[in-house]
């Protein structure tokens, strides 16, 4: 696998650039960038998505947080339990019925950007928007691959194992077991259409 060496700015134009010059595959564009909040995926979602109506393509901006699961279902097994952070807290067929199937073949460009505050664990009351035909939706998020989500472009963002551990906040290091697991199972290094190395904050390398 060869990476070549590009800056996080260029690399958001890149993404833009390749979303923009191509037919989406169904009526709309649904982009997933993929990783542990630690490698910088919700700045490189926003930086993406801010990047493209300059080239003639919509952009919502979605966060797989505001569509996890109430938190009584969620922490069923304590607030720091590795194996429901990867398997239970992302309500995917809530995230499927309010934004990818509705922006999906036959959809109706009609998508909810958050179902509930993963803060306050209450509903964002947020409104449903309308993306036009063309338009992209821009999704961040971790574990995100090997759950069956209807995806047309998918970005992983990689950490080492050093790199992921030395980023990760401390009130956070519970959730490493979870990305080793993924790492393991959902193969993304090896299923993501591109491919980010972030060990190098400063210093990102992707394969194009």
């Amino acid at each position: 696998m060869q990476l070549t060496p590009i800056t996080w700015p260029r690399l958001a134009e890149a993404l833009a650039e390749r979303i923009a010059g191509t037919e989406p595959p169904g009526p709309w564009w649904r982009v997933a960038v993929d990783g542990a909040p630690a490698a910088g995926t919700a700045e490189l979602a926003d930086a993406v998505a801010a990047a493209l109506p300059a080239l003639g393509r919509r952009a919502l901006r979605v966060s797989a947080a505001g569509f996890w699961r109430p938190a009584s279902l969620r922490l069923e097994y304590g607030h720091e339990d590795a194996d429901a952070y990867y398997q239970l807290w992302l309500d995917t067929g809530a995230l499927r019925r309010e934004v990818l199937d509705p922006l999906g073949p036959g959809g109706s460009g009609r998508a909810l950007p958050s179902l509930r505050d993963p803060v306050t664990d209450r509903s964002t009351r947020a409104g449903y928007e309308e993306l036009p035909p063309g338009g992209v939706l821009v999704l961040d998020g971790p574990l995100l691959l090997g759950q069956g989500l209807p995806l047309d472009l998918t970005v992983h963002l990689s950490l080492s194992r050093a790199a992921l551990e030395r980023r990760t906040e401390a009130a956070e290091r519970w959730t490493l077991p979870a990305y080793g697991r993924y790492a393991r199972e959902a193969l993304p290094e090896e299923t993501a259409d591109v491919l980010v190395r972030a060990d190098d904050p400063r210093h990102p390398a992707w394969t194009g």
